[in-house]
């Protein structure tokens, strides 16, 4: 990372690092070719690995949530109810999803900051039979939080039903046990962990999730899982692939397995430690459940001051970039993302510079407590 380059502190997209960004710029190969068949093979042969599931993982060029749209409208038919867990915006955004394309949606709302209650999901689909899907965030990164998916799944186990995840922001950086915990359709997206530009989705298939796709009726073409499935044993999908980003995606997951798929969730885990012990020595608020916080992004109160104006200081005059508050939390909080190719490094600039603009607008802090506080938090660390 050089000099002059910003250092991207937010909940994705997320610095790319340059053998990745090499490897976009490779020369252009046939995507109906054996090489890149191989290629494709071997990426989701890792994918399996990093999302700790037998069922095949689909690669489909477009956003996190176009593989959000994907999971409800192969597994969905008009009418179906569905329960819709909204921990924050983008639970939200998954039960609206399904609204639109016709479903019947029962939202399980909580306070911004909160995670999910299991019971409360158990509760609810005891009380109604009829539910079809539980849609939920893996790790809501609106408000910092990581939901108890293993108690989820075994919640939503006890019934019949299918649960369709949100993981966009938390997989690779946080263990998710796809198969043990029962998760029917994961969906994961490149520009977060994943150390890759924005562009893929990758959207792991349960057997349960297979059945429900044959009996699905909601439309769908681009995003029809038996077209994908049909090519998936091949190294091939069923249409033309962000080739460039395979490229990238391929040199990503070496990355990862270098590191290693455990060593590379507990950095993460390690970097969030750091980062919440300099929050609090510098006597800012935590926002969100302390007992459910993500290791991918960290969420903090502007108690007193303005989170907005203390960002534009951290971009402008120490080209830090840093994440603001989305709808309702808009102007109350600030968040700080720790996710992919983020070291020891990067942690300890962002606070040093986290300190600096605090002071330049106003805010009292004890110099230097925050940088100690996560020196030491690293040096605990194994």
């Amino acid at each position: 990372m050089s000099a002059m380059e910003t250092l991207i502190m937010i909940p994705g997209p997320t610095h790319v690092p340059p053998r990745v960004l090499a490897a976009m710029a490779k020369p252009m190969i046939g995507h109906r070719t054996d090489e890149y068949s191989a290629m494709h093979l071997a990426c989701e042969a890792r994918l399996k690995r990093i999302f700790r599931t037998d069922n095949p993982v689909l690669i489909f060029a477009c956003s996190g949530t176009g593989g959000m749209e994907a999971a409800i409208v192969n597994t969905l038919s008009p009418g179906d109810k569905v329960l819709a867990v909204n921990c924050g915006n983008f639970g939200q955004r998954f039960g609206e999803i399904a609204r639109r394309f016709g479903a019947e949606v029962d939202e399980l709302a909580y306070t911004p900051g909160s995670s999910a209650n299991p019971d409360d999901i158990a509760a609810k689909l005891a009380a109604d039979g009829d539910i079809k899907a539980v849609l939920t965030t893996f790790n809501e990164t609106s408000t910092g939080v990581t939901n108890d998916m293993a108690a989820i799944g075994a919640a939503v186990k006890e019934h019949d039903a299918l649960l369709l995840v949100d993981a966009i922001s938390g997989m690779a950086a946080i263990e998710c046990q796809t198969d043990e915990w029962g998760l029917d359709v994961v969906v994961a997206g490149s520009q977060k962990a994943f150390m890759l530009p924005p562009g893929l989705a990758f959207v792991s298939v349960s057997d349960a999730a297979w059945s429900a796709v044959e009996r699905s009726t909601l439309p769908k073409f681009y995003w029809d899982f038996r077209a994908m499935g049909d090519r998936a044993e091949e190294g091939q999908t069923a249409y033309t692939p962000a080739v460039s980003m395979i490229f990238a995606l391929d040199t990503a997951l070496s990355i990862i397995m270098e590191e290693g798929v455990d060593a590379f969730a507990a950095r993460h885990g390690r970097m969030a430690a750091a980062v919440r012990a300099a929050i609090r020595a510098l006597e800012l608020r935590l926002f969100g459940d302390p007992a459910h916080a993500s290791n991918t992004v960290t969420a903090v109160r502007g108690d007193g001051f303005d989170p907005d104006g203390m960002r534009k200081v951290m971009s402008e005059k120490y080209n830090v970039l840093l994440s603001g508050g989305q709808k309702e939390l808009k102007g109350k909080i600030f968040r700080i993302g720790h996710m992919g190719a983020v070291t020891e490094r990067e942690i300890l600039t962002t606070i040093s510079c986290l300190e600096a603009a605090l002071t330049h607008v106003g805010v009292a802090i004890a110099r230097g407590a925050g940088l100690a506080a996560a020196i030491e938090a690293l040096a605990e660390s194994p």
